[in-house]
This record gives C-alpha cells, structure tokens and sequence, in this order.
C-alpha cells in the first residue's frame, strides 16, 4: 500500500544495530565487553576489558550482545531499567561511530527500506556538528531572556561560520547516498525515487545559551540550505534540564520564529506519561508548543489529556490543522503507552489530523508498514482511514509550495486548476501542469494518487 511520507524519523535511531556492527569493524572500534558498547580503538590493542569490534563477527554470541545492547530486540524490563532506559541508553553505545563517514550510508538505508515498503518522502531529523556554536555560547554566557542581544551577540562572534561545515556534511552524505543507489545510472535503485529533506535537530536538554545557539545555528544554516526544511527539540522530554527549561525554550522559539518565519517547526511535545514527571509538568507542554513556540506538528502528544483544558486544547489543534505525528511502537517501548490508554483515537474523534511514522525504527526493530498493521489491528481502522493518514503525511509536510488539496485535510476537490482531470494521470492538462510544476507539496501528492491508483487497481 502506498504510504507517502514518514515525517517523524531520527536518522540515529533509525538504523538497525547490524549495520551499526559492520560500522563499528569499518572504524577499528573497540567492545567494552561489560557495557557492550564501542569504544575508540588504543594504539595497538583496545586494553582489558575490550576486544576489537572484529571479535564479533566471529562470535555469535557477542553479537547478539551488540545487537540487543543497540536496540530493544529482546529488552525485559527489570527493577531500576525501563524501557526508557534501555531506549535512550543505546544511543551511547554506538555514538563512537564517525557519523561524518558513515551519514550516507544510513541516508541509503531509510531510504531503500521507504522505497520498499512504497514510500516516497521522508523528512529526516539530524543533528549537523554544532561545536563552533557550542563554544560561542560558553564564551556569551546566558543573560536571561533577552533573546534578540543573545542573537545579535552570537552573530557577531561569528556563529554562521560553522554554517559552512553543516552544508559540507550533509553535501558529503548525499553524494554517498547518490553513489551508494547508483543515482543517474541506468540500473539506479529504486531508493534513488525516495526524496529526502531534512529537520535540523536541537539538543535540548544542555545550558540554556548552548540551545538557543544551536537553536540559532538551525534557522541560520536553514535560510541559506532549502534542505533544512523544519526544526525540532529532541533528547528526553522528562530530562531534568529539559522539563526546567521548557517554557523559556518555547519561548524563544516563539522569538526565533519571529525573526526566521519561513522556517517550519516540529517538536515534540507531550511524550510523556504518568509518573515519568510531577503531575503538574503534564498539563502545559503540548499547548505551549502550539501556542507559543509556533509548532505546526507535534511529535508524540501522548499525554495530551492530561493538559488543562484537553478537550479545548484539542479542539483548537484540529482547528488550527496542528498535526500529531503518532508513534505506536516507540510509545509503548519507552512510555508503556498503548492500545486505548493511548490518544489516538482521541485525536481522531476530534479531527485534529494525525499520520503514522516509526519514530526509530532501527533501535525499535520496526519499519512503517509494521505501523500500520498495529494501528489496524488495535484500532479496527479501514483502508480509507489508513488512505486518510496517508494523505495527510503529505499534506502536513514541510515540503514547499501549495496543496494539492483545495480545503485542509478534506481530501475531497483538488485545486481548481486540476479539478478537471483524474487524480494521478500521467498526461495532466496543461493549466494543472503548470500548477503542478510550481509545488513541489502537489507533486508528490499527485504522484501519491497515482500510487493509489495503481494499487488499488490490482487489489
């Protein structure tokens, strides 16, 4: 079945632990064999304790250790580790990997797994490096929240040098992605169909002048790279740091929006359960992400009834067409949040538009279609509502350019232009081709009911 597009994916996360392991022997890393994780290689040798990440190609049972250690395959909760824990610790375990290396491998890998499953569109969350900023911001110090001095200050310090870096990344790991899937080439891979942009991560839970550097660096490198199409707040929502600085991270959200209005934003918001958090930390995030840090998606919403005032809060998101980007799978591996205790069904009942994404599906050992199959099994859902949510994936992306669409997320008429012709065909009339080449959004969508159509034909 056509899926559209998966909008909620961290590139760390959504890596399987096996490549992970071939990484690790590319880079000479060394096992720490009691925290099975990697570790840079010493000199010659990796020291007691370790052994060479070679070591586990030839013992099976290491590599079940690695595997396991680096995702949630086999993970039983025990006294003092949740599945919280185990989740958030694998990204230490693996972080020795040079990314800068690697990127382009595992930009092929989301890709080749979308194209198979008959995606089209991801918009991926990375962190680029962001070193430079970090040490203008220890060198600025933090001032309170005066937003608009910490940002003429940074700028003057010379924060859009790193600008420079970020491009080269991601430059680097696209042409590995286009070399890896043979773009061009007459026996291209079909994950070479799979377009890819990019939401610019921010670590949230650090000083309060690292974020709001980072932050800025994000808008900044944004403004000049279309491939940056959004931004987001990641690490732990109940992190200590992370929840006292929450509202003054909303808040300067709300400043930098001002300033950078063309640049979406995302975040998550309200991943969080009962218990994780004082009952009071329940009842305000997913609202100040929408009202005051701008939010036009929000990542998880999972607590969302424990907001004040939920049923006006859910009301306003459907009438304000904010999106919940909703992650089955992840919320119950890390929340213990599932069937009916979770909101879903809720933000259905209340139209607030909804699609389904894995969120990591390498450290959950997932993919989207196994998303899909959760939700109907769980919820009784029917091809239309899945077609629903797969329509709105692409109406609610940050691609640029108008809908397809004539009324948001009524998937009824198109556009007047193409009110005329069948959704798909291959040969538009000319005034819904010139309509169609103007967004790239209605590109994707027209190729979307193309997909259906083709699907639905042969079912």
């Amino acid at each position: 079945m056509p899926k559209g597009a998966e909008l909620h994916y961290h590139l760390g996360g959504g890596i399987y632990a096996e490549t992970f392991i071939r990484d690790g022997v590319e880079d000479h890393l060394c096992v720490n064999l009691a925290t099975s994780s990697f570790g840079k290689k010493q000199r010659a040798n990796c020291g007691v304790g370790s052994v060479p990440a070679e070591a586990a190609l030839q013992d099976q049972q290491l590599y079940d250790k690695l595997v396991d250690a680096f995702s949630m395959r086999a993970f039983v909760p025990t006294p003092g580790v949740t599945g919280h824990d185990q989740f958030f610790n694998t990204f230490g375990r693996f972080s020795a990997i040079d990314s800068s290396r690697h990127t382009g491998e595992w930009l092929d890998e989301a890709a080749t797994r979308a194209a198979s499953q008959n995606e089209q569109y991801l918009e991926i969350m990375i962190t680029p490096p962001f070193t430079h900023a970090a040490a203008l911001a220890k060198q600025v110090g933090w001032h309170g929240e005066n937003f608009a001095e910490m940002r003429d200050r940074l700028l003057a310090k010379g924060l859009r040098d790193e600008i420079s870096t970020t491009r080269a990344f991601l430059d680097q790991a696209e042409a590995s992605r286009r070399e890896l899937e043979r773009c061009g080439e007459a026996n291209r891979a079909p994950a070479c169909g799979v377009k890819i942009d990019y939401i610019y991560q921010v670590l949230r839970a650090f000083s309060p002048e690292q974020v709001f550097a980072q932050t800025l660096l994000g808008f900044e490198a944004a403004a000049v790279d279309p491939r940056f199409v959004g931004i987001n707040y990641v690490q732990p929502e109940d992190d200590h740091t992370a929840m006292a600085n929450y509202a003054q991270q909303m808040r300067q959200l709300g400043y930098l929006h001002g300033v950078y209005p063309k640049l979406h934003i995302s975040l998550h918001a309200g991943e969080l359960a009962r218990g994780m958090v004082p009952p009071e930390g329940l009842r305000f995030h997913i609202r100040m992400a929408v009202e005051v840090a701008h939010a036009e998606r929000i990542g998880h919403g999972v607590d969302v009834m424990q907001e004040d005032q939920p049923f006006d809060l859910l009301k306003e998101m459907a009438a304000k067409h904010v999106m919940v980007e909703i992650n089955l799978t992840s919320n119950e591996v890390i929340l213990g949040i599932e069937g009916y205790d979770h909101p879903f069904p809720m933000y259905r009942r209340y139209q607030v538009p909804v699609s389904l994404s894995t969120d990591d599906e390498g450290v959950s050992r997932i993919d989207l279609t196994h998303e899909y199959v959760r939700a109907v099994e769980t919820y009784a859902l029917s091809y239309q509502d899945l077609k629903k949510m797969v329509r709105t994936s692409l109406e609610h992306s940050f691609l640029p350019g108008a809908s397809l669409w004539q009324e948001p997320d009524k998937f009824r008429r198109t556009v007047d232009d193409c009110a005329g012709d069948s959704l798909g065909t291959a040969n538009p009339s000319s005034k819904c081709a010139s309509f169609l080449q103007s967004s790239q959004r209605a590109q994707q969508q027209w190729e979307l009911e193309r997909r259906f159509d083709t699907f639905e034909a042969s079912h």
